[in-house]
């Protein structure tokens, strides 16, 4: 298999640029090749430096995309390259459309989110793609028996691929431990894409994404999420300094 992508260093973190992202995917699902996709933005970032196990998972993934527009704008920068932004729900969309018209028996899994929302995601997209082949949903709040069973549910199933929506970074951390229960399986943590399909929130404008303010939009459906949002400066002045020291290198 060709390596269709550049990798790039984000802070200590890799990166992964390609012009074809879920084609790559695609080709490794159909040559069975377990696959983790982690969607890297700024905040994600600034948790790997407080947290050396997220950072050990990031490092280990097989693809990681440029999801923020921190990144990018990193990339672009200080980097001098010729970036553009791959939002995690449009590359987990992209992927599924890619299976419905390139690889319909693929099996596909849902897991994440507050009860019922996995299951109106798939709904959503079973009618978005009839021949989408969803075997199965689970939502993220269970008890410890339930996701015993959810482990039994997948060893058994074997879905060839796994959406993980816990959020960062409990999502990674549950994919590094959960992989070896569907080695072959492409796992892709997809955050609160859930919400999205299922209808229960809006993705913020267009205007907004591409205007790199789309973290405003979430802020103003999450307030709560205030103090997260204060890696983005963080981020920003971390990015300036390195880039001060490459310079004067």
């Amino acid at each position: 298999m060709i390596k269709s992508y550049e990798e790039f260093s984000v802070l200590g973190l890799p990166i992964h640029v390609a012009t074809n992202y879920p084609g790559y995917l695609l080709e490794r699902l159909q040559q069975r090749i377990g696959t983790h996709v982690v969607t890297l933005n700024a905040e994600m970032t600034m948790q790997a430096e407080r947290n050396e196990t997220l950072a050990t998972i990031i490092k280990a993934a097989d693809l990681v995309i440029p999801d923020g527009a921190g990144i990018v704008l990193y990339l672009r920068l200080l980097l001098k390259q010729d970036v553009r932004r791959i939002p995690g729900i449009e590359l987990a969309e992209a992927v599924l459309r890619e299976i419905g018209q390139n690889s319909p028996d693929s099996t596909v899994f849902f897991y994440g989110g507050k009860p019922g929302t996995a299951a109106a995601a798939a709904q959503f997209w079973q009618a978005q793609i009839p021949n989408l082949n969803i075997v199965g949903t689970h939502s993220g709040y269970h008890s410890p028996e339930e996701e015993q069973q959810l482990h039994s549910t997948l060893a058994k199933m074997q879905p060839q691929v796994i959406y993980v929506g816990l959020g960062v970074p409990r999502q990674e951390f549950w994919i590094k431990q959960n992989r070896h229960l569907c080695p072959q399986a492409t796992w892709v943590g997809v955050g609160g894409s859930f919400d999205i399909w299922s209808g229960t929130k809006t993705r913020a404008p267009a205007w907004l994404g591409d205007n790199n303010l789309e973290w405003l939009y979430r802020l103003y459906q999450e307030p709560w999420r205030w103090r997260r949002m204060l890696a983005l400066p963080e981020f920003a002045f971390k990015a300036l300094i390195y880039g001060i020291k490459t310079k004067g290198a």
